[in-house]
């Protein structure tokens, strides 16, 4: 949803209104010449000094504005006042995109809008002939992103038992002895998940999303991962967790008893495509990347004895 917030009072306070489509007046909203500080969620808003879109124009891209003459830093923008372009141009062609144009450098100055599409032909229409000394694009809202595991997809790329110890009890009297000074052990258990994305993504870097993790039938009691995997790519891609599990042991060994117990963890790893939703504004684009879980939570344990001479 792409909107403006704007406020009767600097930094966010007092009376405010909620627009999410063109106000050709404030008058008619009864709250013309009060916003003293906004809002700005998706793509960038243009607010003019008098109704019927007249007078001055005020750029505001997606971010908090405590004051209205407060100003953002752009990273990318170009600055004609060190080129032999400056105060030169006469016309345009917008490939895509929506740009400003200043007059002087630094934001400063009249300014026109420029949208994707448009083509003027000759700036003195506009009384703008050879006066464009900076230019930059609006940034987009960022997008917002939602990812589904598509777990029909599946592909087990390993599943084994992995012996990750050994127990070894030996009787040689009469009697029952025990086993152990303690009825049970503790061992490490462990899941890594990681997503990656296609070389091609429109994803951005510092774009966080959760992932719902629910496995398709007969996987519950093999991946045991949480039930979310939250991402933020370029920077939480992976995780790996590690708990604690115990282990009952057993209590006794029978007499001329060799008793051998073999712990074992349960390994398995698996690949799923990964469908994503991307929607900027009212675009939707859907991409594909892949999660990855590895997982060794699951531990048991194997006995097998043998009689003593």
């Amino acid at each position: 949803m792409n909107k403006i917030i704007v406020y009767e009072r600097q930094n966010f306070k007092g009376m405010s209104r909620e627009f999410t489509k063109t106000v050709p007046s404030l008058i008619d909203e009864n709250f013309n010449d009060c916003i003293s500080s906004l809002m700005v969620i998706g793509a960038p808003w243009v607010a003019y000094e008098h109704p019927n879109f007249k007078g001055r124009q005020f750029v505001y891209e997606e971010g908090q504005y405590a004051t209205v003459e407060g100003k953002k830093d752009i990273t990318i923008e170009t600055n004609l006042c060190f080129s032999d372009f400056n105060d030169t141009a006469s016309s345009h062609i917008v490939h895509r995109g929506v740009w400003v144009l200043y007059e002087h450098g630094e934001n400063i100055g009249r300014q026109l809008i420029a949208q994707a599409g448009e083509k003027v032909a000759n700036y003195g229409d506009l009384g703008f002939n050879n006066q464009l000394s900076f230019l930059r694009p609006l940034k987009y809202g960022a997008p917002t992103v939602k990812a589904k595991i598509q777990w029909e997809k599946m592909v087990k790329e390993s599943e084994k038992n992995v012996k990750i110890d050994e127990l070894v009890g030996v009787n040689r009297s009469d009697t029952e002895q025990s086993f152990s000074s303690t009825a049970t052990k503790e061992y490490e258990t462990y899941v890594s998940q990681s997503i990656t994305f296609s070389n091609s993504t429109t994803i951005t870097v510092g774009t966080k999303l959760t992932l719902d993790i629910v496995p398709g039938v007969g996987m519950e009691t093999s991946i045991s991962a949480s039930k979310t995997f939250t991402v933020e790519k370029g920077k939480t891609e992976s995780t790996t967790t590690k708990e604690k599990t115990e282990l009952n042991l057993p209590v006794k060994v029978p007499p001329h008893t060799e008793l051998t117990v073999n712990v074992m963890r349960k390994e398995m790893s698996v690949r799923v495509p990964v469908e994503f939703t991307v929607t900027r504004g009212s675009n939707t684009k859907i991409e594909y990347g892949e999660y990855r879980c590895s997982s060794g939570s699951s531990v048991h344990a194997e006995y097998s004895s043998k009689q003593l001479k």
